[in-house]
């Protein structure tokens, strides 16, 4: 394992060269969202995908997050229009995913039965950049085995995960519940899992006229 510890008052993007090349090479990369740690590997890879399910332990019929640096990174895998897209002009960066239609880029492994991927735009710096930094999307999948609790610690994730190829990291992330994730395939939306986004204030934003 490779242990990059962030400097927030440098550019983050060149500190991040290691995480990139271990993602270009198929690794896998534990890196701070806005919520817990997450794990990264390119999403378009099948052997990257395989990596990350047999380095957690996961079962492979369970699909993973991804994040984007931003909305135009995550519209070049997903569909993200009418509703979806009202949604994520107004809480992304944040802890909103969005269940919506994959695009062709992504790997079999990174979509569900029926076609979909869950999608956000993290409101962290250190996340955001590394997204940038490699020029797609990435997972996001909690760094922890399957099963394990997730974590917002770099150390605790340095005991649990020592195969990851690099830990990049900022320090304890925020932490609290995971984001929200929201099913909007189609005009109507469908809460599936309440997170750090409160659904109340989600039905608010929508109840006014866009």
């Amino acid at each position: 394992m490779i242990r990059i510890t962030i400097e927030p008052a440098r550019p983050l993007v060149p500190q991040l060269t290691a995480a990139v090349e271990a993602i270009r090479r198929g690794g896998v990369v534990a890196f701070p969202t806005d919520t817990l740690y997450g794990l990264a590997v390119d999403p378009r890879s099948e052997t990257a995908l395989e990596a990350l399910f047999a380095l957690k332990g996961r079962n492979a019929d369970r699909v993973v997050a991804l994040i984007g640096a931003s909305l135009a990174q995550a519209a070049e895998v997903a569909e993200i229009a009418g509703t979806a897209r009202r949604l994520a002009d107004r809480f992304w960066p944040g802890p909103l995913t969005l269940v919506v239609a994959a695009r062709s880029p992504l790997a079999a492994l990174a979509r569900s039965a029926d076609g979909l991927v869950g999608i956000r735009v993290p409101a962290h710096p250190v996340a955001r950049a590394l997204a940038e930094a490699c020029g797609h999307v990435l997972t996001a999948t909690s760094a922890n085995p399957s099963g394990a609790p997730a974590t917002s610690s770099p150390d605790e994730i340095a005991l649990a995960l020592p195969d990851v190829s690099v830990l990049v990291d900022a320090g304890p992330s925020p932490g609290g519940p995971p984001s929200t994730l929201i099913r909007a395939v189609t005009s109507e939306i469908r809460l599936v899992r309440e997170g750090a986004l409160p659904w109340s204030r989600v039905l608010e934003f929508l109840s006014t006229p866009s």
